[in-house]
């Protein structure tokens, strides 16, 4: 059994409660850094723990905070992304529903480190029930005096206020976000300017994810060396991740970073393994934008390693063979299922929620939408498949922000794996509406030898 930090007591009645989170050792990390601890000290314990960005980069969250600017007299604020919009995640919705004072409790000590006196909570829109329940959370935390002016006769000030969101995944991407926090449509900004010099109201921010937020708790508490010693090599700690597909035992799960790819798959204390019996076709491991891979590059690497559950191991190989943790998405596949049919239902998410600013992507997705709906409904052609590598790779890079790779890499990696599916599709028109093209070849052992 894994040790859990995040979800330790998540089954605890009236967890979601000050009082009950309370005598679970709740609210300890504030009174910890506020009275004995400076913020330099706190921002030094988050670089020890090695924590990344738990929203889908994976950037240093210790370095993230380095860089904000300091100036004299200008207001700095803390903002929390928790407009989880990607497919396939949802484990910071989890949180928020089931222990949201563990989120409450991190923005206070992350905004007591970087200086924030004002501080957002930015939540999807349609979250409306998780909204509520972090309103409540907040006003209970203020009524106990950790929040509000002089917080534990410390001297510090902090108020904290959910925002809902506009419903859009691009509000997702930071400068997107903090557009719409400011009453804006949420459009990218284009960078430099970086939110930790010209953020939130044109001062410095910083903006990170609900789970990264979170797991400034136990850091505090058990001190940064000790998080570090959780997991392996750059990722250190514990990871929420969010299963669903063809499994017997899907939902949310905090694991150790480093866990084998096949355990979390097939362990009972995990997803229990394929539902009604099935084998393995295909893994999306980190929500709808990363690489999908096929079922023989799951278990292992090319070269021969298991494949585990950390940045480092799911990356081994590149794009070429391998994929992304990003938000912990992780999406299962069984022989039954139809990549092609998937890869449009992606295509037609990424279509419908780009904000058009970037000519590459508010027309590249809706033409691969269109391609690939040409395909799977049994009208395509050779040069469609073609078409559609070409408008991937002019995607690509070509974006000011993030979601036009996030349309393409899918594409791309679908086509760069289960080619053949595709054209069976264009060859076997008329076939293709009535039945899948199966698991075909897809899990057979990898004779690829890296020299």
């Amino acid at each position: 059994m894994g040790r859990k930090l995040l979800l330790e007591h998540i089954n605890e009645p009236g967890i979601e409660t000050f009082d009950v989170y309370r005598q679970k050792g709740g609210y300890r990390a504030v009174e910890k850094a506020l009275k004995t601890m400076s913020p330099d000290d706190v921002v030094e314990e988050v670089k020890k723990s090695g924590l990344r960005g738990r929203g889908g980069a994976g950037f240093p969250t210790g370095m993230k905070w380095s860089f904000l600017a300091k100036p004299e007299g200008v207001a700095r604020y803390l903002v929390c992304n928790g407009d989880e919009s990607e497919p396939g995640t949802f484990k910071d919705r989890y949180l928020m529903t089931h222990i949201p004072h563990a989120l409450i409790e991190g923005m206070i000590v992350s905004s007591y480190a970087l200086g924030a006196n004002t501080s957002y909570i930015y939540v999807r829109g349609e979250m409306m029930p998780q909204i509520r329940i972090l309103e409540k959370a907040i006003e209970e935390a203020k009524a106990a005096g950790f929040l509000g002016n002089n917080i534990l006769g410390t001297g510090y000030n902090l108020e904290i206020y959910v925002q809902p969101g506009g419903g859009a995944y691009i509000c997702g991407e930071e400068t997107a976000l903090l557009e719409s926090l400011e009453g804006k449509r949420g459009n990218p900004r284009i960078k430099p300017p970086f939110p930790a010099i010209a953020g939130l109201y044109g001062c410095p921010t910083v903006v990170n994810n609900v789970e990264s937020i979170a797991s400034i708790v136990p850091i505090v508490n058990d001190g940064g060396e000790e998080y570090a010693k959780i997991g392996i090599e750059r990722s250190t700690g514990t990871k929420l991740i969010s299963a669903s597909g063809n499994i017997n035992k899907p939902g949310v799960y905090e694991i150790e970073l480093g866990v084998p790819v096949e355990e979390f798959i097939y362990s009972d204390e995990y997803c229990g393994g394929i539902a009604n019996g099935k084998r393995l076709k295909a893994l999306v491991a980190g929500g709808s934008s990363v690489p999908i891979l096929p079922a023989n590059l799951i278990s292992k690497t090319v070269t021969g390693n298991p494949r585990l559950m950390t940045y480092e191991s799911l990356a081994d190989g590149g794009f070429q063979t391998g994929t992304m943790l990003g938000s912990g998405g992780f999406i299962v596949f069984d022989e039954d299922q139809c990549i092609v049919r998937n890869t449009w239902n992606f295509a037609r998410f990424y279509h419908h929620e780009s904000c058009g600013q970037c000519s590459p992507c508010r027309e590249g997705t809706g033409w691969m939408e269109k391609v690939l709906h040409k395909i799977e409904h049994g009208h395509g052609t050779m040069e469609d498949i073609d078409l559609l590598w070409d408008i991937q790779r002019k995607i690509e890079g070509n974006t000011i922000c993030p979601l036009g790779d996030a349309a393409a890499w899918p594409v791309a990696a679908a086509i760069r794996h289960f080619r053949d599916e595709f054209e069976w599709h264009v060859l076997n028109p008329q076939e293709s509406q009535t039945r899948n093209y199966g698991l075909a070849h897809y899990a057979d052992p990898l004779a690829t030898v890296v020299q």
